[in-house]
C-alpha cells in the first residue's frame, strides 16, 4: 500500500455539505461525526448553503488547514459542490477529497465531481468513512477509489442528536429518524433499492428525543419514508409528543397514504392546530402508471384517509403529485390533480419527474422516450406522451400554484378561479381552470419568479374578470377580504387605482386585434 503523511490534530478532517437553505441542518454529517470513534477528536463539521459563493467556501475550508474534506452530495447541491471541489483541488491539490451521498453512490452513473475526488463511499457511510479516516491517519492510503459502504445494524450506531447545538435547536429544523429503509418499490424513488424497513430500538430512540426536547428542540422533522408502517411503533412516538405538547411543538411525518388504522386515528384527533404536519406522497391516481412503476397504492383508501384527516383532525396536509412519469399524459395528470384537489389538502406540491441516479425508473427511458435535462436536477423535458411545451406549462402551473394556492393568502379570491371545480355531476375541472389562470399570468408577466405580494393582488384584479367573466366588483370584494388578512400596508384601492381599468384593457386588446 502507498504511504502518506499521517494526519495530526493540527491537520483536521472536515465534514462538509451545502444545505439548500440555512434553516436546514445536515443529518448525515452528524451521523458520520457521531460514529468516528477516536478519530472524532480530529474532525469538525462545517456547513454551508448552495447560495454561498464557491470561492468563499473554499477559502473558509482551507483556512481550517484540512488534510481531508468530506462532502455529502445530493441532486440539489452537486453543481455547487463541484465548483468548491474544483477550487480546492486547484488551490491545494494535496487535500484529500472524499465524497458520499446519493448523487455519487451509483457508479458508473456518476457526475463530474467524482473524477476530481480521491475517494467515493457508496451507500451507508458510518463505518466505511471511519475506516477510511483511520487508514489515512496511519498513513495507509487505500488504492481503491470507490469504497462500498457497509450498513451497520441500527443498534450498533451511535445516534447523532447530541451534536445539534444551541444554534441548531433555536434556528434550524431538527431532523430525526425512527426507522431506516422502505419495503415498497416505487421506481421513481431511491428507497425502492432498500430491502426492507428497520426501526431503531424504541426506548433508546425516545430517550434521545426527550433529551432534544429538554434542550429546547420544538421542530422535529422525521425523515422516515414510512412512518406509519409499524403501528405500535408509530403510536408510541405520537403519544410521546402528545405527552409533551406545548404551543411551540411541531412534528412532521411522511406517511403511507392508504394506511391509517384506528389506533393512529385515536391519537391524531388529539393533536392541536399547528402541531402536526403530514407529507403524503400520492404521486398519481392512475392505476396503470402505478402498476408500471411498481407502486402499490389503494386509491380509494387513500382518498378516504385524506378526507378523514381534513375533516376530523387539525393536521396540516402536504400532498405530492409527480408529472412526467412513464405513461403519464397532460390529461391524465389533470385527472389526478382534480381528484386530489377535491380532498382539500392545505398544500398540493406539484413536482416534475427527475432522473435520480440509480433509480429503477431509468429502465423505462428507452420505451417511453424519456428525455431528461443533462444538468441537475435532471428534470424530464419530454416523453413519448408529453411534449416539451406541456412540461413547461405544468412547470409554470406548479410555481404559480405554490404562490397563489399553497401559501393560503387568497382564501377568498382563489375560489373564484376554482369555482367550477365541482359541478353538478360531481366531477372536477380544477386543473383546467387554474391552467387557464397560469397561462394568463405567464402571458402577462413572462416570469414565474420575483412576483411580490402586491403584484399578486394586481394580477388577480387584472386577470380574473377577463379570464372567468367576473365583474370587477366581485373580484374586488374577494381581494379586499384577502388584503385585510395579508397585513400589507396601505389601501388596496390605492394600489389597484394605478392600474388601467378592465374596460381600457379590453379596448386595447380589441385595438391590437384590428392592427
Amino acid at each position: 500500500m502507498m504511504k502518506v503523511d499521517p494526519i495530526s490534530a493540527e491537520n483536521p478532517i472536515v465534514l462538509s455539505t451545502l444545505n439548500s437553505r440555512y434553516i436546514h441542518s445536515s443529518f448525515s454529517l452528524r451521523y458520520l461525526y457521531a460514529n468516528l470513534g477516536e478519530t472524532q477528536q480530529l474532525a469538525t463539521i462545517k456547513e454551508f448553503t448552495i447560495h454561498d459563493r464557491a470561492v468563499d467556501m473554499a477559502e473558509k475550508l482551507l483556512a481550517m488547514n484540512p488534510k481531508v474534506v468530506a462532502f455529502s452530495v445530493y441532486i440539489w447541491n452537486v453543481v455547487e459542490t463541484t465548483s468548491v471541489v474544483k477550487l480546492l483541488k486547484t488551490i491545494e491539490p494535496s487535500v484529500v477529497v472524499v465524497l458520499g451521498g446519493p448523487e455519487v453512490s451509483h457508479i458508473p452513473d456518476q457526475p463530474e465531481v467524482v473524477e476530481m475526488a480521491d475517494y467515493v463511499i457508496k451507500g451507508a457511510g458510518e463505518s466505511s468513512f471511519k475506516a477510511l479516516c483511520e487508514r489515512l491517519i496511519s498513513g495507509d492510503k487505500p488504492q481503491e477509489k470507490i469504497i462500498q459502504g457497509i450498513p451497520q445494524a441500527l443498534e450498533e450506531l451511535n445516534m447523532p442528536y447530541e451534536y445539534y447545538d444551541d444554534e441548531d435547536l433555536q434556528n434550524r429544523i431538527i431532523y430525526v429518524e425512527a426507522s431506516r429503509g422502505c419495503p415498497f418499490k416505487c421506481e421513481f424513488c431511491l428507497s425502492s433499492l432498500d430491502k426492507t424497513s428497520k426501526t431503531f430500538t424504541l426506548d433508546r430512540f425516545l430517550q434521545e428525543m426527550d433529551r432534544l426536547y429538554q434542550k429546547g428542540a420544538r421542530n422535529f422533522k422525521f425523515i422516515d419514508r414510512t412512518f406509519n408502517l409499524k403501528v405500535a411503533h408509530s403510536t408510541a412516538i405520537l403519544q410521546f409528543f402528545l405527552d409533551r405538547m406545548d404551543k411551540e411543538l411541531m412534528v412532521h411525518f411522511e406517511v403511507i397514504p392508504d394506511r391509517l388504522p384506528d389506533a393512529l386515528k385515536d391519537l391524531l384527533v388529539q393533536f392541536p392546530a399547528n402541531s402536526l404536519q403530514f407529507e403524503v406522497g400520492v404521486q398519481t391516481f392512475d392505476p396503470e402508471i402505478q402498476s408500471l412503476i411498481s407502486r402499490r397504492q389503494n386509491n380509494e383508501q387513500t382518498k378516504a384517509n385524506l378526507l378523514w384527516l381534513r375533516e376530523q383532525t387539525l393536521a396540516h396536509i402536504h400532498a405530492d403529485l409527480i408529472f412526467g412519469l412513464p405513461g403519464d399524459t397532460l390529461v391524465g395528470f389533470a385527472t389526478s390533480f382534480d381528484q386530489l384537489y377535491v380532498l382539500k389538502p392545505q398544500e398540493i406540491q406539484l413536482g416534475i419527474l427527475k432522473r435520480l441516479r440509480g433509480a429503477p425508473i431509468n429502465r423505462h427511458t428507452k420505451d417511453y422516450e424519456m428525455v431528461y435535462s443533462p444538468a441537475p436536477p435532471y428534470t424530464v423535458l419530454k416523453t413519448k406522451d408529453i411534449t416539451f411545451e406541456e412540461l413547461q406549462r405544468v412547470g409554470r402551473f406548479a410555481r404559480y400554484w405554490d404562490l397563489f394556492g399553497n401559501q393560503g393568502r387568497f382564501k377568498f379570491t382563489l375560489p373564484l378561479i376554482m369555482e367550477d371545480a365541482n359541478n353538478s355531476k360531481g366531477t372536477s375541472d380544477a386543473f383546467n381552470r387554474f391552467m387557464c389562470f397560469s397561462d394568463g399570468l405567464f402571458a402577462t408577466e413572462q416570469s414565474t419568479w420575483k412576483i411580490s405580494l402586491k403584484r399578486q393582488f394586481e394580477l388577480m384584479y387584472q386577470l380574473l374578470p377577463n379570464l372567468f367573466n367576473y365583474s370587477e366588483t366581485t373580484v374586488m370584494n374577494a381581494l379586499q377580504l384577502d388584503f385585510a388578512r395579508s397585513k400589507q400596508k396601505g389601501r388596496l384601492e390605492n394600489i389597484l387605482n394605478r392600474l388601467p381599468s378592465q374596460k381600457t384593457n379590453q379596448a386595447n386588446a380589441r385595438q391590437k386585434r384590428h392592427l
